[in-house]
């Protein structure tokens, strides 16, 4: 082969994994840029102690996030550009290093069930997640041994437009989903979608479950350990050999199989009086005051809620307040103890909406429509 033929094919490589890697960026930075709220539930995931054990961390995780998908964006705007080719390598490399040894540790520990990194639009098991990244660094390889023959024929005043419309976009954007709702809701308590039919199990529709198997960690009288499936302790009937002891504070859950998971899971509305969940569904119309946490809670955004609460007691209409904290928590807030209150997990109330308080309201178990609460009707 020729040297004028090397040299061609090299350049059609590396111009595709040009255009390739920079796209994918910006996909990738503008779907989190969608949801920078949910993205940051991620980071304070991998801060949390049961993960790198990084708490300090977490009250940053929502700047973070907003500031690493702004990145993102623009990273992979420089890139399809061509501009400053050596700083925007240099943080590309430094960013997929990271993250591939984030997406391995959460693989490899099963630690966090994804990674986020295209948001709620393409969920990714970590191990997905973890190969996503490898071929990252191969083509992020690519680029630096050719960097030489990355397009780079931008005018400069077109490519300082650019990047500062990217970074104006950036601002707005962000701005706008996170005083509102994100754009698209990809999750399952988006508008239109029923909550009833997000729990069918999968036995009940005719499809095959996920399976999964629990790891026991063993420790015989020698100190020596070993770790064995939940079959395996039953097929071999571990229980009768005495000079073994299960850790059970090291048991752990892995998948053996994929299957058919409801998107809709640990759903649940309790109060005083027990599990309401059906009859809260089985409404015409309910309004359901969603405030997952009362510290994080924002105060001016729960005075834009009351006047609406007080239009529903006089409407007689049915609602609801949502939280995983107490109800005295939000004596402060205006509440009173004359208003319905319930519990729900605190991670399913972050999942219905990224506003903290923020109204959903259901007929019949089906979205209709969701508030920020900024956006709280008069």
């Amino acid at each position: 082969m020729s040297i004028n033929n090397s040299f061609s094919i090299k350049l059609v490589l590396v111009r595709i994994t040009q255009l390739f890697v920079g796209g994918l960026f910006i996909f990738s930075g503008l779907v989190k840029m969608n949801d920078p709220v949910g993205f940051s539930f991620k980071l304070e995931e991998y801060f949390s102690e049961e993960v790198l054990n990084l708490p300090i961390f977490e009250p940053l995780a929502l700047p973070l996030a907003i500031l690493l998908v702004a990145v993102e964006v623009l990273l992979g705007l420089s890139l399809l550009m061509g501009v400053w080719k050596r700083f925007v390598l240099i943080l590309l490399s430094a960013m997929i290093g990271f993250f591939t040894f984030l997406t391995f540790w959460s693989a490899y520990f099963n630690q966090v069930t994804d990674c986020g990194c295209f948001g709620d639009a393409i969920p990714l098991t970590p191990w997905e997640s973890f190969y996503k990244d490898v071929v990252l660094c191969v083509l992020i390889l690519i680029l630096w041994s050719g960097e030489n023959q990355i397009f780079d024929k931008v005018p400069r005043f077109i490519s300082t437009v650019v990047m500062s419309l990217g970074l104006m976009f950036s601002i707005w954007f962000t701005y706008q989903v996170m005083n509102h709702l994100p754009s698209k809701d990809f999750r399952p308590y988006a508008e239109g979608l029923s909550i009833i039919e997000g729990m069918t199990l999968a036995e009940d529709l005719g499809l095959e479950p996920p399976k999964f198997e629990v790891i026991y960690t063993m420790e015989n009288d020698r100190g020596e350990r070993q770790e064995i499936s939940s079959s395996q302790y039953i097929n071999e009937k571990w229980w009768d050999k005495t000079e073994w002891t299960m850790l059970s504070e090291l048991s752990r859950t892995i998948k053996v199989s994929d299957g058919y998971e409801p998107p809709v899971h640990d759903f649940s509305i309790m109060n005083d009086y027990g599990d309401i969940t059906d009859s809260v569904l089985s409404l015409d119309e309910v309004w359901l005051l969603v405030a997952y946490n009362r510290p994080k809670t924002s105060k001016n955004g729960w005075q834009k809620v009351l006047p609406k609460l007080k239009i529903l007691e006089q409407n007689n209409t049915p609602y609801l307040i949502l939280s995983a904290s107490m109800p005295e928590d939000f004596i402060d807030c205006g509440y009173r103890v004359t208003m319905p209150f319930a519990f729900t997990d605190e991670t399913t109330l972050k999942t219905m909406i990224r506003s903290n308080p923020g109204w959903v309201v259901l007929n019949n178990g089906t979205v209709i429509k969701k508030y920020h609460h900024n956006d709280s009707p008069k």
